[in-house]
């Protein structure tokens, strides 16, 4: 699977963790030595995420059923929480700095396609 920023053409991620049940969404990237540039973890569903325990910082979209970007957070540490977005159905983390060079921002349509 991948994951398309439409509204900028630009793809962010060419391989695709799913986490759509309880036990995958709780231990999300916890334990991992990284995430590799071009991967991304989808939490579905999920409204907001923490980085306990992990040894890195990822960048995070927060994205609506209808598949608007509507809060990103770029480069959040570890140890720390995102805070609950209202309006989000799923998340979707990749590495710290991936997020900038695409130009990807709220209001941006996000396809997650095979």
């Amino acid at each position: 699977m991948r994951v398309i920023n439409l509204t900028r053409n630009k793809e962010l991620a060419h391989t695709v963790i799913m986490a759509d049940s309880f036990l995958a969404r709780f231990k999300g990237l916890m334990g991992r030595p990284g995430l590799a540039p071009g991967w991304c973890l989808v939490l579905k569903p999920c409204r907001a995420v923490h980085t306990m325990f992990m040894r890195f910082a990822i960048d995070i979209l927060f994205v609506d059923r209808k598949g608007m970007v509507v809060r990103t957070v770029a480069g959040l540490p570890p140890f720390r929480l995102s805070g609950a977005v209202r309006d989000a159905h799923l998340v979707i983390e990749f590495s710290a700095g991936t997020l900038a060079p695409s130009g990807t921002s709220a209001g941006d349509k996000i396809i997650i396609t095979k």
